[in-house]
């Protein structure tokens, strides 16, 4: 089970101690350290996949970019553009719903740094991919940052899912199409780095999203038939 995974005791050890000694503001808090789950609709037709959870974001509040200024960013745009009930994430409590939409992440623990090894991106790799078997009405992937991008692609080709009609190349706003009809859109990530310095604007990110409702509502009005990928069995819910 995903909660329960101790495979990298490297990232153990990191998200354990980063709710042992938060910072100042959040102490007293009782942080969730352990792997984070996604979240959002079983139903969903885009998914959203970054990076990992923060040490004192989701790490704290149990949440995918929920309590940091990331998840501010990301759920202003998300709400902008029709896909959760309200423009806050704050606690796992706090009213939060999604539609159409559901967010993961290429790792489920928080690194130090926020650099994930190679070694344990391919350990949290099976939980991508029973994710990704799973939401199968996802139309459109949304990729907040490179190793998003990246770590989408390599579990579509652990899946043995169509390739990309054209080489894709990571950029904000970049896209790359699929021969089963599944788009993948690059957003640089909401990160502090990013929005801080301007690389990352607010309209930026909401035209991501934006553009996401737009290529999801062309597809059902062309869609013929089902997707269907080999082997996948019948949908199955991502498993927490």
């Amino acid at each position: 089970m995903l909660i329960e995974c101790r495979r990298c005791p490297r990232l153990v050890a990191h998200r354990e101690a980063a709710g042992a000694n938060p910072p100042k503001r959040y102490r007293g808090q009782t942080y969730w350290s352990r792997p984070l789950p996604g979240f959002g609709d079983p139903d969903a037709r885009v998914l959203l996949v970054g990076l990992a959870p923060a040490a004192n974001g989701g790490n704290r509040t149990g949440r995918m970019f929920t309590g940091d200024e990331s998840g501010n960013w990301l759920f202003e745009a998300l709400h902008a553009a029709g896909f959760a009930n309200q423009p806050t994430s704050v606690h796992r409590d706090d009213g939060l719903a999604l539609t159409d939409a559901w967010i993961t992440a290429a790792l489920h623990c928080a690194p130090p740094d926020n650099k994930p090894t190679t070694d344990e991106l391919a350990r949290c790799q099976p939980f991508l991919l029973d994710e990704l078997r799973a939401l199968s009405r996802v139309k459109v992937v949304v990729a907040l940052g490179r190793i998003g991008w990246e770590n989408y692609l390599r579990a579509r080709k652990a899946l043995g899912w169509p390739p990309p009609v054209a080489r894709p190349v990571f950029g904000h706003g970049s896209i790359a199409r699929f021969e089963d009809g599944t788009t993948l859109i690059a957003s640089y990530h909401p990160s502090q780095q990013n929005t801080f310095t301007g690389k990352l604007t607010k309209p930026m990110l909401r035209s991501i999203f934006v553009r996401a409702r737009s290529l999801v509502e062309k597809s059902e009005g062309l869609r013929a038939t089902p997707r269907g990928h080999p082997g996948d069995g019948g949908a199955r819910r991502p498993r927490g």
